[in-house]
C-alpha cells in the first residue's frame, strides 16, 4: 500500500468511510441523488470532528462513479 492509496469502509447502503494508507479517517463517500460525493473531514487536536476539513479539504465534493471504486477514489484523491 502506498502513501496515496485509500480504502473504503462501508457504513450503510449510501455511505462509506474513506481511510488513508495509515488507516486514518479522512472523509466519507455519500450517495446524494444519483451520484457519490466525497465529503472531507478533519479533526482538531482535541479530537473534535471538522466537516469539510482535514488534509483533503481541496477534494471536498469530488464526484465518483456509481458504485464507488477504491482505485478511482485513490486516483482522484491522491495529493498533487
Amino acid at each position: 500500500m502506498t502513501h496515496d492509496t485509500f480504502t473504503l469502509q462501508p457504513i450503510n447502503d449510501t455511505a462509506c468511510a474513506v481511510l488513508d494508507a495509515q488507516g486514518r479517517h479522512v472523509g466519507n463517500l455519500k450517495r446524494i441523488g444519483a451520484v457519490w460525493k466525497f465529503k472531507a473531514v478533519g479533526y482538531t487536536e482535541r479530537g473534535e470532528w471538522v466537516p469539510g476539513g482535514g488534509p483533503l479539504t481541496g477534494r471536498h465534493n469530488t464526484v465518483f462513479a456509481d458504485p464507488p471504486d477504491a482505485a478511482e477514489i485513490s486516483a482522484k484523491l491522491r495529493p498533487g
